[in-house]
């Protein structure tokens, strides 16, 4: 199977003939929502010549039978409603079909009753017309803005000028003849390609009985001609369509280069980003180690004169040991935290350690504390005093033994 972009209709969806029904193929064309010549709703609607002829009806009573002479029909829906007598003679046409078939003509009620009993076999409906005497028949033809007219003159005598022998040609097209095709082409929502046909009695009065879409013959010596109308149109069709494609234009925004709530943002200066707690059992790592390790980010801290810019400790202890872990690189430096006020370190007094020898004395009086070397707004001369006392007791339990 395939799905077709554009469709052009030039055969009859339907017929009560004998595999002439496609009208499964136009409904699948109609969900598919193909585009076609004439419109898949017109062709559909085309199904039936009773349906068709409804409109027609319509037509008549806002123009009038001046304007357009409409035949008078009678439609049974079924054998059973054959029961009134029409005026004879007249023609019989039996459900749907083309090209002269299902047409009789009747000339009295036994014929009529006859025909009514072929209808029943059939289980559809019937129309009858009053037979008229014609000298000639017509054709207004309509492909998009292109109109002609033929006139076709039976020469075998035949009542069906469509069978046997006649005579065709082209005549002129006049207004009254353009006002016919022009107010057929609107129905069903508008035909591109339609064709009336009509019949002109010996009383000098026209007759429409019928008008055809775009699966109408193409007659006359232009047939060439009507093919390259009928090109032109679907080209046309098929532009239109095209054009009303929306194309995405290349400067348009897109919805993935509208900003998202949910996006990525780039760091506020005044925000310090989320540090990574440290693992289980490790060093702590202070505030202050934290601004540290962006120094290089960071504008030189200005110091007071008199202070020295290591910070000094009120005792000395060991370093802890250098960790793994790196600083992750900001977008932006952060502001330095606020440092907490500066606090006298409170004075400990020295153990001592009979127990110990003397280098274990002397490690353990030269141990270091992890904040002992980030705190830095202690007094500068209380910490050398608090070392001096501290070097002079630990010297002093050194030698005591």
């Amino acid at each position: 199977s395939f799905r077709p972009d554009f469709v052009l209709v030039r055969q009859h969806s339907f017929s009560m003939a004998e595999n002439e029904d496609f009208r499964n193929l136009i409904i699948g064309m109609q969900y598919a929502g193909i585009p076609s010549v004439n419109s898949l709703e017109s062709v559909y609607n085309f199904c039936d010549k009773p349906w068709v002829f409804a409109q027609l009806v319509s037509v008549y009573k806002t123009l009038g039978p001046e304007k357009f002479p409409l035949i008078e029909q009678t439609f049974y829906p079924n054998h059973k409603e054959m029961l009134t007598m029409p005026t004879f003679p007249v023609v019989v046409k039996i459900g749907h079909a083309h090209s002269g078939m299902g047409k009789i003509k009747v000339d009295n009620h036994y014929d009529f009753q006859d025909i009514a009993s072929v209808v029943a076999l059939t289980q559809t409906y019937a129309t009858t017309e009053p037979f008229i005497d014609s000298k000639y028949d017509i054709r207004i033809q309509k492909i998009g803005s292109n109109y002609k007219a033929y006139m076709r003159t039976s020469i075998s005598g035949n009542w069906k000028t469509n069978t046997g022998s006649a005579m065709l040609e082209q005549i002129a097209m006049s207004d009254k003849y353009k006002l016919w095709v022009d107010t057929c082409s609107e129905i069903f929502g508008g035909l591109d390609i339609c064709a009336v046909k009509a019949v002109h009695g010996k009383d000098g009065r026209d007759y429409i009985f019928e008008v055809m879409d775009c699966a109408m013959p193409l007659i006359g010596e232009h047939q060439t001609e009507d093919r390259q109308h009928i090109t032109e149109l679907v080209v046309s069709k098929m532009n239109q369509m095209l054009s009303k494609t929306p194309i995405p234009s290349p400067q348009r925004p897109t919805a993935t280069q509208q900003p998202q709530s949910g996006s990525l943002k780039e760091p506020e200066p005044n925000k310090i980003p989320p540090q990574r707690p440290p693992p289980q059992g490790g060093p702590v790592q202070p505030q202050g180690m934290q601004s540290q390790s962006q120094e290089p980010l960071q504008p030189p801290r200005m110091y007071p004169p008199g202070q020295s810019a290591k910070p000094s400790t009120s005792q000395p202890q060991r370093p802890p040991a250098p960790t793994t872990q790196q600083p992750r690189p900001q977008a932006q430096a952060p502001q330095p935290a606020p440092q907490p006020a500066p606090q006298p370190a409170p004075q400990q007094k020295p153990q001592s350690h009979p127990q110990l020898n003397k280098s274990q004395s002397l490690t353990n009086a030269f141990s270091f504390t992890e904040s002992s070397f980030f705190r830095s707004s202690v007094n500068e001369d209380e910490a050398k005093a608090e070392t001096i006392r501290n070097l002079r007791k630990s010297f002093a339990s050194l030698f005591s033994d």
